[in-house]
């Protein structure tokens, strides 16, 4: 790649739990001859996520090309942490063909598009695609859609949902910055659940989109690389919520870091998770226990009430088999003292 041609930057977004780590995984493993780079994004202070994508680094992709950036919001910490991390990048020894930047799942990608017009990087990078992936089962509930009467005509009314709280807006304010949409988790919806997403992002999106049904991760890369969008130069397309505002606030959300001692079984700790997640309206959990008798890692992974968990890798010795688990909710149903005596008593 001549240093003269702008280096190619892929944002991933999409809510809490849409698969946007499984994602970039399997473009970890199939990066179809180019050599990328990794900024992982987290909500809150524990790198649960580029844990789990250091931990499949491979010569295309080595460990020192995957960088987290764990001090809050990427596009409220844009001077601080963004600019820095992405020149970087772009002076490492072997420059990457190619940047992926996982968004956490509270970011707003246009204020991050924005920030690719500062000077120190306007003319070296480029936007090649917003990609948005949306949890098919959770958008054919209806839970992200403001348009009351598109829902409805999709489904059976629940009109006990709030379709004017902030995870609308987040998820709308996605959809409309993407160039592709990823339709994740297909299989949980089924057919009918399938269809009824695809329909509610349709009525969202302020233009024709390519919506991409996506399960496990599992999409040709051809799909998603190389779309040569030049996002920056398309602001005026990609309509947003917080337009004419210059910045935004995440304080609807709080989350909550909880260390836990070593664990009977996988199936309590997932059982605690999932009565969490229905007595006090969890968002996302995400993070590792330490299991008795077992020398392997438990990585978990909830959605709400729904959880998943394997056993990923070898504890270090460094690491002293301590769990810790992030826990994400919306501010006002936050309680710190319930939510850790409910995962570690």
């Amino acid at each position: 790649m001549s240093n003269l041609e702008k280096l190619p930057v892929t944002i991933i977004t999409g809510f809490l739990g849409s698969g946007k780590t499984t994602l970039i995984r399997n473009l970890m493993t199939n990066p179809q001859g180019k050599r990328l780079a990794i900024v992982v994004n987290e909500f809150g202070d524990v790198g649960v996520d580029g844990e789990i994508l250091k931990s499949c680094a491979i010569p295309e992709c080595p460990a020192e090309n995957i960088l987290e950036l764990a001090n809050g919001c990427i596009c409220c910490t844009v001077a601080d942490d963004f600019i820095p991390t992405i020149e970087a990048l772009m002076n490492l020894p072997e420059r990457p063909d190619h940047i992926v930047i996982e968004t956490s799942g509270l970011a707003l990608p246009k204020p991050l598009l924005k920030a690719f017009d500062w000077p120190e990087i306007r003319s070296k990078i480029t936007v090649d695609g917003v990609i948005a992936l949306a949890d098919a089962e959770a958008v054919a509930d209806g839970r992200f859609a403001t348009n009351v009467a598109a829902v409805d005509a999709q489904r059976e009314a629940d009109d006990s949902i709030d379709h004017e709280t902030p995870l609308s807006e987040v998820f709308e304010d996605q959809i409309s910055c993407a160039d592709v949409i990823l339709l994740t988790k297909p299989d949980l919806a089924g057919p009918e659940g399938v269809a009824k997403a695809k329909a509610i992002i349709a009525a969202e999106a302020p233009r024709p989109l390519p919506v991409v049904e996506v399960a496990e991760g599992k999409v040709d890369p051809r799909v998603i690389l190389g779309l040569d969008a030049a996002a920056e130069d398309d602001m005026d397309n990609r309509p947003s919520h917080h337009d004419g505002h210059d910045d935004h606030e995440h304080d609807d959300f709080e989350s909550v870091v909880i260390d836990l001692p070593e664990q009977a079984d996988a199936a309590t700790l997932a059982a605690k998770i999932e009565k969490l997640a229905k007595d006090q309206n969890i968002l996302r959990v995400k993070g590792y226990a330490a299991v008795e008798g077992k020398p392997m890692r438990l990585l978990v992974q909830a959605v709400g009430a729904r959880v998943r968990h394997q056993f990923d890798r070898p504890w270090k010795p460094e690491e002293g088999r301590q769990g810790r688990m992030v826990v994400i909710a919306e501010h006002d149903d936050v309680n710190v003292e319930a939510i850790r005596a409910a995962l570690v008593d």
